[in-house]
């Protein structure tokens, strides 16, 4: 979201340029690795950079080995894009005809890329966008019949920061050239520890194991599921009931011995069950803007009761790591007091209202990237929602988030605010375009307590939809074929709304009339309305729709919340 103006800021307009090409790569992100046979072995050479950059060529010097950070080792890759050079590293690694490999690569740092050219069939690759963790990225490829090397790459982004990688394989059958000894199970992992409990799931947290490249989760001796980052959330769980867990980590040599076994027990009832409280089965979210950019100045009284959901634009970040503030801009607001700011909010909440603050915004710079500072901003933001009297929190964090510290969080505040916290997220295209990022990843950890996603689409360019074609924001098909991935990807339909700008000042592209948003409720919902893309089934569960911003709606005469707010509440 914008908080100077409808312009949309560098990150948004670099977004906008990538081609359809660039964008079809993104279709193989988030392909599962096949397990590696006993007889397989890693190809690559020198794959953990402890010999430098030896076996290695990086374009325009842009390469370098750094001894911090490192996934495991002593070293690890530090390849920074400059210019018109994308940072590419490559090693040629022997493979043999007629085989099956899995390609992987642990990354960390701004936008990073994991690729593979010369098989002789499909050359793949897969991508992550900014992680201040470390992030594996895997996909597998054939050999042609004829194919006896390939070349492996790793490259960032144009003008963006620095990215790293390190372990990188190519697990397959033994092509002939030498490689790294295979690697040896992993430890147990150590600090397991319960993050968060609702009346039916129990979250877990632990510390990363080198050489891991997944985890099993056990209750109670039983596997119940394998994740490939250090947190999981059990569900299906009975209230009032004590369980045990421990935690294996895995490679393609086995799985570790069980770590020490920690003890979670559910809430009797309440903590989660989707957020929401008296929520209408089809709600329309707005933003109030706390600053004056040039939209209409309102105060939350002025807000149209079309809007179910308001959520107030921006908390922002405090001098504590993860903690976060708010500030009513009373100057901007033409002398709107913090009472009278209360007072409206109870007024609304007392006409069947939610409002929530948004954490972040183009500019905002938030970040939660570990225990300390995932506790700082649960206790931050539910300090907030007693002074204020806010029902929850929005996550609008458009510089990249760490799933697993932000799950942390939001389930310690959703442990303090108990079953009527209200969780919307509002990510970029870009964030939902696959399971494997941490946007999506996030909202699907903390599924069983989170109210809404409603991504915006616009300032975006074109994206892939669910059927692997590319579309062009501004349509219906764009709509409702991002859209489908997000339903296909595991939300409940109850947890997708459209989220598009008010008006044409409201963003720098993407704006769509409020025709096309209803045609593509009832595209999603019913089946009807659909452009050439048309989903497999209908979901009429669908939330709903969200506007950037209610301000910019008021400045349009409030066009979009009277034409998209009827529909949506007529929606069965």
């Amino acid at each position: 979201m914008d908080r100077a103006s409808g312009i949309p800021g560098p990150r948004r307009r670099r977004i906008a340029t990538w081609s359809a090409a660039t964008a079809l790569a993104l279709s193989v992100a988030g392909l599962a690795a096949a397990p590696a046979s006993a007889a397989d072995v890693n190809n690559v050479r020198n794959a953990g950079f402890e010999s430098g950059l030896g076996n290695w060529t990086c374009t325009a010097g842009s390469g370098t080995t750094v001894s911090s950070p490192v996934h495991s080792g002593s070293a690890a890759l530090k390849a920074t894009p400059a210019g018109q050079d994308n940072a590419q590293c490559t090693q040629s690694v022997a493979v043999k005809p007629n085989s099956t490999y899995t390609l992987s690569a642990w990354v960390q740092g701004g936008y990073s890329y994991l690729g593979v050219t010369g098989t002789g069939t499909t050359d793949v690759s897969t991508w992550t966008p900014d992680s201040s963790s470390w992030k594996q990225l895997s996909t597998t490829f054939t050999t042609g019949a004829a194919t006896s090397s390939v070349t492996v790459y790793t490259h960032g982004w144009y003008g963006q920061a620095a990215y790293y990688a390190d372990d990188v394989s190519v697990y397959g059958p033994d092509g002939g050239g030498g490689g790294d000894p295979a690697p040896t199970v992993p430890a147990a992992p150590g600090g397991l520890s319960v993050s968060g409990t609702t009346s039916s799931s129990v979250s877990l947290s632990w510390s990363a194991v080198p050489g891991a490249t997944g985890y099993n989760v056990y209750r109670d001796g039983t596997k119940v599921t394998a994740v490939t980052g250090t947190s999981a959330t059990v569900t299906g769980l009975s209230a009032s009931t004590s369980y045990s867990f421990q935690v294996t980590a895995t490679n393609s040599a086995g799985e570790s011995a069980k770590s020490a076994a920690v003890s979670g027990t559910t809430a009797a009832t309440g903590g989660g069950g989707g957020g929401g409280g008296t929520l209408p089965k089809h709600a329309v979210t707005g933003y109030w803007q706390n600053f004056n950019n040039g939209a209409k100045v309102q105060k939350l009284s002025d807000v149209p009761a079309a809007y179910d959901i308001i959520a107030v634009a921006f908390a922002d970040a405090a001098g504590t790591p993860g903690a976060v503030s708010f500030n009513l801009d009373s100057a901007g607001l033409g002398g709107y007091t913090v009472d009278q700011f209360k007072a409206d909010i109870k007024a609304k909440q007392a006409a069947g209202k939610k409002v929530v603050v948004s954490i972040g915004g183009q500019n905002g710079t938030v970040s939660i990237n570990d225990a300390t500072s995932a506790a700082n901003f649960a206790n931050s933001v539910y300090s907030l929602m007693q002074t204020y009297g806010f029902d929850g929190v929005d996550i609008d964090l458009e510089n990249g988030l760490n799933a697993t510290y932000m799950t942390q969080a939001l389930r310690s505040l959703s442990s303090k605010a108990g079953s009527s916290l209200i969780i919307t997220m509002a990510p970029q295209t870009i964030d939902m375009q696959s399971t494997s990022n941490s946007y999506f990843q996030t909202a699907l950890n903390i599924k069983d307590i989170l109210t809404v996603v409603n991504m915006q689409y616009y300032n975006s360019g074109s994206m892939l939809g669910c059927d692997g074609k590319v579309y062009s924001q501004g349509s219906v098909d764009f709509l409702t074929a991002l859209a489908c991935i997000q339903l296909q990807g595991g939300l409940s339909p109850s947890q997708v709304g459209l989220g598009v700008p008010a008006s044409t000042s409201g963003a720098g592209s993407g704006y769509v009339s409020p025709t096309v948003v209803n045609n593509a409720l009832d595209c999603l919902a019913q089946g009807t309305g659909c452009g050439s893309f048309k989903p497999a089934r209908t979901y009429p569960d669908l939330r709903g729709a969200m506007t950037w911003s209610t301000n910019w709606d008021a400045s349009s005469g409030n066009a979009w919340s009277s034409a998209v707010g009827a529909h949506v509440h007529s929606m069965p």
